[in-house]
């Protein structure tokens, strides 16, 4: 933690940056859903594909970067790759926002405005 201000401690500006980057990385709602399925359970492209509702290409680019980026893994399980979570924190972030929008959805207002900022 860095700075204070109003008895509050800012976080350093590297955790900053860093957050912006995950958060940036999950700004598609196809890789917030592959992140959601994974955190269910090890997958394979093609299931993952079927489950999300993309095609092969799009949804092995959205892995290629969630793997760069370490927020998941693959192993090799005979001739093809499964995929699982590899940070147990973004998965934690993102089931806590699903949740908390999931909740604010039964407001009328609230699910308006989140809207109104979607992507």
């Amino acid at each position: 933690m860095a700075s204070q201000a109003g008895g509050h401690t800012d976080p350093s500006p590297q955790v900053l940056a860093d957050a912006a980057a995950a958060f940036g990385l999950l700004a598609s709602p196809s890789r917030v859903h592959i992140v959601w399925a994974l955190s269910q359970g090890e997958c394979d492209v093609t299931h993952l594909a079927a489950r999300v509702g993309g095609t092969l290409p799009a949804v092995s680019q959205h892995l290629a970067k969630l793997k760069l980026a370490g927020l998941v893994r693959a192993r090799r399980e005979g001739r093809r790759q499964v995929y699982l979570v590899d940070d147990p924190v973004v998965v934690a972030v993102v089931h806590e926002m699903v949740r908390q929008l999931d909740v604010e959805r039964s407001r009328p207002r609230r699910a308006a405005r989140v809207s109104e900022f979607g992507a």
